[in-house]
């Protein structure tokens, strides 16, 4: 067996002549949106705004918060006129941006590909919770003693795993893979 991921990808994904359909950039956004609105309902329903629910003793809450503001709970506690529009319309150019770059990638960069798709469905999460509701939930506490990471979900945890899978993309990481004879 000696087929190149390259060729395994477009085997699996080139039906007849043409352009491969591009299933993994539609399919894997919208199951990335349908886990992340599905588990933020839930937390939604289960836990009350502010309240903690242990999963992990010591390590890992789900902690129903509010982030009014960008990554990172960046401008979460300022408060200005058109603050959600604004940072919604960023939400969706850059979303628009993204989407652009992936429609352009050839079908063999499947890293990129799964990548950006990712990032898309985990921005497309975000977006739809501050369009409906002005902001998103996170609600993954993970935590150290007394030290506590930026509260998260679904849709963040996708994003963070996109651009990861992006970056080492870019540094050709897996690229120089020995092949067996």
């Amino acid at each position: 067996m000696d087929d190149t991921l390259e060729e395994v990808v477009h085997a699996a994904t080139h039906q007849g002549g043409g352009r491969p359909p591009r299933r993994l950039e539609v399919w894997l956004p919208i199951l990335i949106v349908v886990i992340d609105q599905a588990t933020k309902a839930m937390v939604r329903a289960m836990v009350p705004v502010h309240d903690s629910v242990t999963v992990i003793p010591g390590f890992v809450d789900f902690t129903h918060v509010l982030n009014s503001g960008a990554a990172f709970g960046i401008l979460n506690g300022t408060e200005f006129p058109f603050k959600t529009v604004l940072i919604a319309v960023i939400a969706t150019a850059a979303l628009v941006g993204v989407g652009m770059y992936a429609a352009n990638l050839a079908h063999h960069q499947l890293i990129a590909r799964v990548g950006l798709a990712l990032i898309i469905g985990g921005a497309a999460g975000n977006l739809i919770d501050r369009v409906v509701a002005g902001s998103v939930v996170d609600f993954v506490d993970v935590y150290w003693r007394s030290y506590h990471f930026w509260a998260f979900n679904v849709a963040d945890s996708a994003i963070s795993v996109g651009v990861t899978i992006m970056i080492l993309d870019m540094l050709g990481a897996g690229a120089h893979v020995s092949k067996t004879v």
